[in-house]
């Protein structure tokens, strides 16, 4: 196992991200910031372990923000090149856009991501086009 990140941020790292693993590469840890059924919008401490990704997906009806808390990592919409994240960072995923994101190969990586709508959930990010990726 790959040991504890230094730091996820202001918030804690959470739990192992088992609900969702099917629609990641590698491990990532999902921590609830706010769950609140009367809104439709979610908001979580996303991390992900060193070459952690999740797949290509959609937000439906919605959005999703993304505030980069630690770490570096990947975003990448499709037909764009990948955008290397640093702490600071803001990404903006606008309704229907397919796009992935996930740590470097040699970096945790966290996010604080605010999510509306439905996402659907796509193929994995595969292996070749991952380590092909540049700074």
């Amino acid at each position: 196992m790959t040991a504890q990140p230094t730091t996820t941020g202001p918030f804690a790292l959470g739990d192992k991200n088992t609900a969702y693993a099917q629609y990641f590469v590698g491990q990532s840890y999902l921590k609830a910031l706010v769950a609140d059924p009367a809104i439709n919008v979610g908001v979580s401490n996303v991390t992900f372990e060193p070459g952690c990704r999740n797949n290509w997906h959609i937000h439906h009806d919605g959005f999703q923000l993304l505030l980069v808390t630690a770490g570096s990592g990947w975003y990448q919409e499709a037909g764009q090149p990948a955008r290397k994240l640093h702490a600071g960072d803001v990404v903006i995923t606008h309704d229907g856009v397919k796009h992935w994101h996930g740590a470097t190969a040699d970096s945790w990586f966290t996010h604080i991501a605010i999510t509306a709508g439905t996402p659907e959930w796509l193929e994995p990010v595969s292996d070749a086009h991952y380590q092909a990726l540049e700074d």
